[in-house]
Parts: structure tokens; C-alpha cells; sequence
């Protein structure tokens, strides 16, 4: 309906004659003051020479011509913006749409046939995955289902850390200490004892390390080669595990030690061109060239750094996937400088490839526990596991008293909407403080307060089948709040999208959860009334839009909680 509007406004405005210009269509911020609200009088008025009310009334009155049934009132308001309230029929036919469409509801196709390359979940394998890194994750899987609303094809894609410093402090740690690599907490152990030699051990420690690190980059030595591969193996199982539980199956999986050999080549190969130069035995980028910074590609040993790592990625990746239109990356925010630089080299190296194309990274912030900040460096880290179980144990302790079925899967599915919903709220690149109890808490701006009000939702929906209360919409109905707000779901869900920020959807969901909430507070559905299926059918609206809701968010929706 929004861009039916805007369509409306643009016709009318070129036959007044007025300029080109911007103007808004949005939601008002009271409903009193209808459905949509628009500037576009305020916006032409000057360059007209006329006053804003005048041009107003007379747009107003366009619009209520070419809206025809679909609204009820068109009115000018205040110094001469336009409010319109939409019909019964109008807002009647959204929770017909939404019974209707079911999964459906909510989808629309204003990026079909666009293919987006989202890379996210990309941390440092041998060592267990900090609470940190979950947030990527989390907002990584939310973008990539609201790129796919909006009928883009998106491929997953997963860059974990398997060669490097890293790893080879936490071969180190196994060889020096005898550790099992097939045990994730000894993996964790190797690493913080590889590190603290590297940082504060003797001279000796830290060459031993760095040479170590060369030779599995040369792959020359087998007892080191056997140990990385074993813990390598070990990181990604646990980190496949994790992420399945959290909802994410990757399409494309690439490692460092692909896309190193590959990306050195590449950059030694664009010296010639200026694109990278020599500079004290290392090759460099750049980047004030671009306004940016200067940063090294291969070290003075002749090793790859992650920024080579990248260019070499982005090889791979786009060879797989040619019909490309975006790529996003997301990660933490401390790389938000890094990746500008990173990808003005890619758009230099690869000038052909990426013409036309969008390559944008996103920053997340980190999270942090009430009790503060993790440090896997110093081994007093937090696991996703560990926390997703902790919130589990603790969802499980406040359903005791109630009887449901399955309890164990139904504690995992609020943990998860517990600790998505934390994260999700916040805007993109925020830090999270999560506070588990506040985060299972049912009383609103929570994850489980969405899943309840739609298992609430679903209950009404099926004790309606048993009595044999069939949903029928009524056309006349006079809307509601909830209905109203009901009809605003699919413009919602392609801001969000828009707008890459999946907490702009979760700010609408909880709107439209407390709004349901005060309606079956009010409102008795299932009263025997002539007015029941209609009631039934905006019952069974309002699940569906909290399931696509949620789902969107990564969230699971439980029929009972």
C-alpha cells in the first residue's frame, strides 16, 4: 500500500506541475493520525510559489479520488502534511492475506533476482567459541532470511581462521604440553598457553612459535601438520554443532589456508600495476590513495596476512558464485577500518568482477555479560555452548510448574529467542549487555515475551477447531489497533531489510505483541458471538505474522510454552 501511495503522490504532483522532488511516506507516530502520513505538499509548496495548505488540499483530495475504497479518510492536517486512514475492506483484507498466505505472509519481491554473498560466523578455529562470537552469527542469520523475504537468492557463507599465529600458538600449546587436540576444553587450554608464551614467555618461546608457524604454512613437517588438521577437525565440529542449534546451515564453507596461497600470489601478481607496492621486504596497500590508511598484504617473512587472506576470499567466493549482485561481510566492529580498506584493494584487483556490484561490510558490537568482558586470550572465556546451556538450565527452572510436553526442546527454543532477542534489539554494531534473567523474562522487550504471545495465539487457533469455530473475515469488522498494526507487517519486514537492520523488526514485533496481548486481555474471541470467526481469523493472523516474525529473527516459535 505504501508504494501504491507514493505512486498516487508522484502522478498527482507532475500534474500540478510541480518539480521533481523528495518527499515521505510514513507511518504516523499515533494512529489516531491514520495509517500513512505524507510531506509531499510541505515538499513542493516553495517551488510552486503557493502555500503548503492550498497545494494540501488540493493533493488531498487526488488522492482520496485515485485511493477510492481503499481508504476512509484522506485529511490535511497541520501546516499541510496529508494523513490517511485506510478502509475496513483495506485493513480486513491484510488478516484475510495473512490466514491465507500463512508462511507466505509477509514476503514480498522488491530484491528477486538479486543473489547476495553473506559471509558471517567467521571466527579462529582451536579455540572454543567465545559468547562474543555468537552475535555475528545471530545477525548474520537474521539479514540473510530478510534478503530472502524480499525474494533475493543468498548464499551462506562460513571463512574460519585455520592457519595462522593462532593456530600455530595453539599447536604449541599441544605439542609442549601434550594435549589431546580431539578435546575442544584442551584445544582452549593449548591456546592460552601458546599465547601467554608468545606474549610473556622468554625470546626463545615466541621464536619457536613463529617457526612454527612457518613450517605449517609449508606444510613440510607431519607430527605439526597431523596436530593442526586434529584440532582444526575438533573447532569446526563444535563450531558446525553450535551453529546448527542456532539455526544456521552455511551453503559455502572456505578456510584461510585456501585462500592464503591464492591471495599471496594474487597481490604479488598487481605490484607491476602499482595496485600493491614493496616496502621494507614487506608488499603494502595503499590506502591514503583511497583516503584510508597503508596496510601490509604479505609480511616480511613472505606469509600472507589476513589482509592477502581476503583478497584471495573473494577470489574463491566470486568464482563460485558469478551472478553475484552483493557481497556482505559482517564482524566485529574493530575490523570496521580494516575492511575499507580491504575492500578498495578487492575493488582495484578484481576492477571487472565487481562493476555494478555492491561490496558492503557490517559491524557488530560485542557481548558482554553482566558480570563483564571474556577473553579467550587469557582463558577466562565463556562458551556459546556454555551460555546457551546456562539459559537453557535457566529456562527450565522457571517452566517447572507447568506441564509441557517436550519440556527439554521447549527450554532450548526460549534459551534461543532469549539470547537472540538481546542481541537482535540492539542496532547493528551496538554493544550488548545480556542479563539472563531479564532476557527470559515474559513480562515484554524479550525474546520468550514473542514466543508466548504467539504459543497464546496458536492455543486460541486450535481450542477454535475443537469447538468447531471456523475463521471467516469479516470485511466490515471495524479495525483495531492489532488489525491496523497486523496490516503494516510486510512494509515492516522490507524495511528491515532495506535498511539491513533486523532490530527494526523486532522493535515492530513487540509492538504488535503487546498490542495483541491488551486485545486478548479485552476481548473475549471464542464468546459464541456472530463476531467469533472473524475474531478467530485475526487470532490465527496475528500467529502467523509472530511465526514469519520470528523465524526472520532467527527465532523458534513454540506452539506451548
Amino acid at each position: 500500500m505504501e508504494e501504491r501511495i507514493r505512486k498516487v503522490i508522484q502522478e498527482a504532483l507532475v500534474s500540478t506541475g510541480a518539480p521533481e522532488s523528495t518527499f515521505t511516506v510514513e507511518r504516523p507516530p499515533e494512529m489516531e493520525q491514520g495509517d500513512y502520513a505524507t510531506n509531499a505538499a510541505l515538499a513542493v509548496a516553495k517551488a510552486l510559489g503557493k502555500n503548503p495548505r492550498e497545494v494540501a488540499e488540493k493533493l488531498a483530495q487526488k488522492l482520496k479520488d485515485a485511493l477510492g475504497e481503499s481508504a476512509e479518510r484522506v485529511e490535511v492536517a497541520g501546516a499541510g502534511f496529508i494523513n490517511i486512514t485506510l478502509s475496513r475492506g483495506q485493513v480486513s483484507l491484510a488478516v484475510a492475506e495473512a490466514v491465507a498466505k500463512g508462511e507466505e505472509w509477509g514476503k514480498g519481491n522488491a530484491q528477486a533476482g538479486q543473489q547476495v554473498m553473506v559471509e558471517y560466523t567467521s571466527p579462529n578455529l582451536f579455540k572454543p567459541l567465545h559468547i562474543g562470537n555468537l552475535v555475528g552469527n545471530v545477525l548474520g542469520e537474521s539479514v540473510t532470511r530478510l534478503f530472502e523475504s524480499t525474494g533475493a537468492s543468498v548464499v551462506r557463507i562460513n571463512y574460519p581462521s585455520d592457519i595462522g599465529l593462532t593456530v600455530a600458538k595453539g599447536v604449541w600449546g599441544l605439542r609442549t604440553h601434550v594435549l589431546d587436540p580431539s578435546d575442544i576444553a584442551q584445544l582452549g587450554k593449548a591456546y592460552v598457553l601458546g599465547n601467554t608464551a608468545y606474549e610473556e614467555g622468554a625470546p626463545a618461546q615466541k621464536e619457536e612459535i613463529e617457526h612454527i608457524n612457518r613450517l605449517l604454512y609449508a606444510e613440510t613437517d607431519a607430527e605439526l601438520n597431523s596436530l593442526r588438521q586434529a584440532g582444526v577437525d575438533t573447532s569446526k565440529k563444535h563450531l558446525d554443532e553450535l551453529c546448527r542449534a542456532l539455526g544456521t546451515i552455511f551453503d559455502q564453507v572456505y578456510f584461510e589456508s585456501q585462500s592464503g596461497p591464492r591471495g599471496r600470489d594474487m597481490v604479488r601478481a598487481h605490484i607491476a600495476d602499482g595496485i600493491f607496492e614493496e616496502s621494507d621486504g614487506a608488499i603494502i596497500y595503499r590506502g591514503e590513495k583511497k583516503g584510508l590508511h597503508t596496510r601490509v598484504f604479505i609480511n616480511s617473512q613472505g606469509l600472507p596476512t589476513y589482509e592477502a587472506k581476503d583478497i584471495g576470499l573473494f577470489d574463491l567466493k566470486s568464482r563460485a558464485n558469478p551472478e553475484f549482485t552483493t557481497s556482505l561481510t559482517i564482524t566485529g566492529a574493530e575490523q570496521a577500518e580494516y575492511f575499507k580498506v580491504v575492500i578498495e584493494a578487492v575493488k582495484e584487483v578484481f576492477a571487472d568482477r565487481v562493476k555494478g556490484k555492491a561490496l558492503l561490510h557490517m559491524a557488530n558490537g560485542f557481548l558482554r555479560l553482566t558480570t563483564g568482558k571474556m577473553s579467550s586470550r587469557k582463558g577466562n572465556v565463556i562458551t556459546g555452548e556454555s551460555l546457551l546451556e546456562d539459559v537453557k538450565r535457566l529456562s527450565l527452572t522457571k517452566m517447572k510448574d507447568r506441564s509441557i510436553e517436550n519440556a527439554e526442546k521447549v527450554a532450548e527454543q526460549v534459551a534461543i529467542g532469549a539470547i537472540k532477542y538481546m542481541i537482535l534489539r540492539q542496532s547493528p554494531g551496538s554493544d550488548i549487555i545480556f542479563d539472563p534473567e531479564k532476557s527470559l523474562s515474559l513480562e515484554g522487550d524479550s525474546g520468550p515475551y514473542l514466543q508466548y504471545a504467539h504459543a497464546r495465539a496458536h492455543a486460541v487457533v486450535e481450542k477454535a477447531k475443537e469447538q468447531k469455530v471456523d475463521a471467516k473475515v469479516n470485511s466490515n469488522a471495524e479495525p483495531t489497533e492489532l488489525s491496523r498494526l497486523l496490516h503494516r507487517f510486510p512494509e515492516a519486514v522490507e524495511y528491515a531489510a532495506r535498511e539491513l537492520e533486523p532490530h527494526l523488526l523486532t522493535n515492530y514485533l513487540l509492538e504488535f505483541a503487546s498490542a495483541f496481548n491488551r486485545w486478548y486481555a479485552n476481548e473475549q474471541i471464542l464468546d459464541g458471538s456472530a463476531n467469533a470467526p472473524h475474531k478467530v481469523a485475526l487470532t490465527d493472523a496475528v500467529r502467523a505474522t509472530l511465526k514469519n516474525g520470528l523465524w526472520l529473527l532467527g527465532i523458534p516459535a513454540p506452539e506451548k510454552m
